[in-house]
């Protein structure tokens, strides 16, 4: 880098190359979202057969490719802005710096050394010389120099001296911001296929990392979402940005942008598939990468006269080494399977797009999926699962707000709907030991109530959506936390098998009289065991849980579902009650007839 370079240099060139790539991630976005939303599922529909599965199988892989260019054309794009970003500072240096030596009439080498005429005669003394002075970076060369300064008689010396060290701070500027940004834009390269290895996500998110870590100064530059902001302050920043600054923080920072409530649905489902593509892509080549559990896990022992099965010490070698993080990253992965596979569902048994609205693969891992678009829906419902669940067991909590879905668009008279199913809590793990606790219900509490208010901040509609909480065991408890601890921001709340909600009574949860409904199945055990854990307490005695009928909610014919884990079962009344009451219907909704003595429900 000389001074020619930097003359001849035009940031404004590269952010008009940072636009054509952000054009070009645009349009790969568009193209994926037709495929997944749109073509596939038309031709999914229309056609059956082996060739019809062959088409749909080629299309989804040109999803990921154009996901793929989606991705890398916004970390280009974004790392092109940024080294205009750092460059254009050096060359407004230089720009000044050649101003003043032009205004001074002192000529600048191509080095950018700086030569300065003589200055006329010196009172008292030889005439001054014409010189030259070579810029330096040094401090301490920069004290000799302006020492020397002191006793040169051309007073042009020190003016030509400081335009010089000017001159060499722009081409130091320049050439680290040159030698920063050129390897990461030389690593932004593709394969030559049309295959979206697990290798090329992995990489992608290398590729990240090195523009994220490059680009932190101009990171630091954009305008920051709001500390500790509430959903609409989150939602008021996102808009404020420009479409560059806002391709930046999805490039730069997938994992913050989609984890901000209040945001749009469409763009935290951008950034979180980036994150969910990137982990799954890491994940796979680490267990790849990782020696697989020995065959022989087991072996017989004579334990006392009894022959007992012990794990093998081949296999107790490996578990030291390997167990817990290949039963993480096996048990990841799994759920990432789940949402991949709702996303290739589309307008399969009608069911509409899917959005990622929350996702980490980290500890027991989060995910928020939504069927349908909320922010356009008017009518929406929140799903949180209860103990044992986590991103491993996603797909089970997907599937039973998919069903949710299917009725309540079928009642709802045409108004869209859209069926959310939010694992944004550490859920208790183990039924046993977890569960009779209410911190996991406690500590969640917060994070549910945001996400409720960032619904709200970030719909569309004409007019305020009608918002349906929907718990399952342990997940209830957690409703029943959120509405003690602040606002729930719901019209109706559906408590299933619920253990307790912490509170005595349904007027106490938060919405309007009349809008709490239970479900509890013939067979269910955990709400009777429960309650000594979670029920509430008043005047009416203790452990008081939804399903009795002083706690005063509508109790909900459930059919012939048994159990626990049968309230989302297909054409199940208890599926369809619940339909009724997410599409503004609760009116329809079958109820089970008062029983005349209620204390004997206790």
């Amino acid at each position: 880098m000389d001074v020619e370079a930097l003359k001849a240099l035009k940031p404004h060139e590269f952010e008009e190359a940072a636009l054509g790539y952000r054009t070009t991630s645009d349009m790969a976005a568009q193209a994926k979202d037709a495929l997944e939303q749109r073509i596939t599922p038309q031709l999914r529909g229309a056609l059956n057969g082996e060739a019809a599965d062959a088409a749909v199988a080629q299309l989804r892989e040109l999803t990921k490719d154009f996901h793929y260019v989606q991705v890398e054309c916004g970390l280009i794009g974004t790392a092109l802005n940024a080294f205009a970003a750092d460059v254009r500072p050096a060359k407004t240096k230089l720009e000044q710096a050649l101003s003043d030596a032009d205004a001074h009439r002192f000529a600048v080498g191509a080095n950018g050394s700086v030569s300065y005429p003589a200055a006329g005669q010196n009172p008292g003394g030889p005439p001054t010389a014409p010189g030259s002075a070579n810029g330096t970076l040094s401090e301490q060369a920069r004290a000799l120099q302006r020492q020397a300064g002191n006793f040169d008689p051309n007073p042009n010396y020190a003016i030509a001296q400081d335009i010089a060290n000017r001159i060499a701070e722009a081409l130091k500027e320049a050439t680290d911001a040159d030698q920063k940004w050129a390897p990461q834009l030389r690593g932004l390269k593709v394969d030559d296929d049309l295959t979206v290895s697990d290798g090329d996500w992995a990489d992608v998110q290398k590729d990240g990392e090195g523009v994220r870590e490059a680009g932190r100064h101009y990171s630091d530059s954009l305008p920051q979402p709001p500390k500790d902001g509430s959903p609409k302050d989150n939602a008021a920043w996102w808009k404020g940005l420009d479409p560059g600054q806002q391709q930046a923080w999805t490039s730069l920072h997938p994992d913050v942008v989609g984890a901000l409530d209040g945001v749009p649905a469409t763009v935290r489902d951008e950034a979180n598939r980036i994150v969910l593509d990137e982990s799954r892509g890491q994940y796979r080549t680490e267990l790849d990468a990782m020696p697989k559990p020995p065959a022989n896990e087991w072996t017989w022992i004579n334990a006392g006269g009894y022959a007992s099965k012990v794990h093998t010490d081949e296999w107790m070698d490996w578990y030291k080494a390997h167990g817990e993080r290949y039963e993480h990253l096996t048990n990841s992965l799994k759920g990432m399977e789940s949402i991949q596979k709702r996303f290739d569902a589309v307008g399969q048994n009608d069911l509409p797009e899917a959005y990622l609205l929350g996702y980490s693969a980290e500890g027991n891992g989060r995910a928020i999926v939504a069927n349908g678009n909320p922010d356009t829906a008017v009518h929406q419902a929140v799903y949180v699962p209860g103990t044992t669940a986590n991103l491993g067991s996603i797909g089970g909590d997907i599937d039973r707000m998919g069903n949710v879905w299917r009725v309540a668009d079928g009642k709802s008279g045409g108004q869209p709907v859209s069926t959310i199913t939010w694992l944004g809590y550490d859920a208790p793990q183990d039924i046993v030991k977890d569960s009779p606790f209410s911190h996991y219900a406690d500590d969640g509490a917060p994070a549910f109530n945001r996400f409720m208010d960032g619904l709200d901040a970030s719909h569309t509609g004409d007019s305020e959506p009608h918002r349906t909480a929907i718990g399952h065991s342990y997940g209830t408890t957690l409703i029943g936390s959120a509405a003690r601890q602040g606002t729930l921001n719901a019209d109706d709340v559906i408590l299933a098998g619920s253990p307790g909600v912490q509170v005595p009574k349904a007027e106490q949860m938060d919405v309007p009289k009349g809008h709490v409904w239970n479900l509890e199945a013939d067979g269910d055990p955990v709400p009777d065991i429960g309650r000594f854990g979670h029920g509430g307490t008043d005047w009416d005695g203790p452990w008081i849980i939804p399903s009795d009928e002083e706690f005063g909610a509508n109790q909900m014919v459930t059919g012939n579902v048994h159990g626990h884990s049968e309230y989302w079962d297909a054409d199940s009344t208890s599926l369809l009650n619940q339909g009724y009451v997410v599409a503004g219907r609760g009116g329809d909704a079958e109820l089970k007839a008062p029983p005349k003595h209620w204390e004997h429900m206790r």
